[in-house]
């Protein structure tokens, strides 16, 4: 007979332990901490303002093509506009995107034509080719799988010595996948020039943020893989572009990778073949309503003396402009056949698909 004795008093350290950093500037109320502001001149502030309007306006009439069978399903970016533009107002045109499927603002504000993000949404895939002045991967719908890509054009980065930084785009559902945690753990072994930002915008379509982990945050998830993990006001412009920017530069400088949680709110459904209200309640939408990203920005200029009506007037007229403008040339561009979703991806065509090409004529 073995008799196991209890012991007691084992010895124990700790051996490790985590700050877990939330940076919030700008309030609700539009007033800001000057001692955390980022260095943006007025207009640098008035650009991020407009880029807000532009994405919104487009997401707008998005939605209103989609319902009138214009375009094909889209996914809403409502309330995210300032963890996007204020994330893409940090990168050089230079650096690298890998976004998910829900990241117009950052396109937007990367001078990506407008036209061809109709394009896309219509169901023409010749939308994400994207212009050779840019280093944006195509949308990727498939949840989280984007994250290993970023991770190995970092490893190709880091290898060939170049300046430049890797940005991944993801929500909180993507940090449930495989591909996520695979990505983080080899960009944390190798030291990458990657930044990991994710808008944690509460709901992964209808399962909601305390089902998706057990974790208090998502920022802190980064610790587990050797690397600096931050969490934002994502509906704070300057604070997403404040750590935004410190992260790129820390990437740069070959200091390795960051974690950015934005923490903002879908206000909108999750894609345009979604109904959010079968399962979130109407009190969680109202009291997000006066954390709009696009109104506490306002707010600080109105004070600041860089808004006025008549400024709104403008760059909403401006904004409407120029999307109406992208509307009508996308709907003037000739559709593809059918036979050219073979003929675009493949320079030579297997026996299969030349049988499948012949079936479709």
């Amino acid at each position: 007979m073995v008799r196991f004795e209890r012991t007691t008093n084992m010895p124990e350290k700790i051996i490790e332990s985590i700050n877990v950093k939330r940076l919030d500037i700008l309030d609700e109320k539009g007033d800001a901490d000057e001692s955390l502001m980022p260095s943006l001149s007025d207009a640098d502030i008035k650009i991020m303002y407009e880029l807000l309007v532009l994405s919104r306006t487009f997401d707008h009439q998005a939605l209103n093509l989609q319902r009138e069978g214009r375009i094909g399903s889209y996914a809403p970016i409502l309330g995210q506009e300032a963890s996007q533009v204020g994330s893409a107002f940090a990168l050089e045109r230079t650096d690298w995107i890998f976004p998910s499927f829900r990241e117009i603002g950052v396109y937007i504000t990367m001078g990506y034509p407008l036209h061809m993000l109709f394009q896309y949404w219509s169901g023409d895939e010749r939308g994400v080719k994207t212009p050779e002045e840019l280093n944006i991967f195509p949308v990727c719908v498939p949840v989280g799988t984007q994250v290993p890509h970023a991770v190995g054009v970092a490893m190709g980065v880091k290898y060939k010595g170049d300046k430049k930084a890797v940005t991944a785009y993801f929500g909180d559902g993507g940090t449930s996948e495989g591909d996520f945690h695979e990505g983080m753990n080899m960009a944390g072994v190798f030291k990458l020039p990657v930044v990991f930002i994710c808008q944690n915008n509460h709901w992964a379509i209808s399962v909601p943020r305390e089902k998706q982990t057990a974790s208090k945050t998502i920022a802190q998830k980064a610790f587990a893989y050797g690397f600096e993990g931050i969490q934002v006001d994502g509906n704070d412009i300057f604070a997403v572009y404040k750590a935004t920017k410190a992260a790129l530069d820390k990437a740069k400088k070959g200091e390795g990778p960051t974690l950015i949680e934005c923490f903002t709110y879908r206000m909108s459904d999750h894609t345009t073949s979604d109904d959010a209200s079968r399962y979130r309640f109407k009190e969680e939408i109202e009291a997000w309503k006066p954390k709009d990203p696009i109104l506490r920005l306002k707010l600080f200029m109105e004070k600041k003396g860089l808004w006025t009506e008549q400024y709104q007037r403008e760059i909403e007229n401006r904004a409407k402009e120029m999307v109406d403008e992208a509307v009508k040339k996308e709907e003037a561009i000739e559709h593809p056949e059918p036979k050219d979703m073979f003929t675009f991806t493949c320079e030579k065509l297997s026996q299969r698909q030349v049988r499948q090409t012949r079936e479709l004529l």
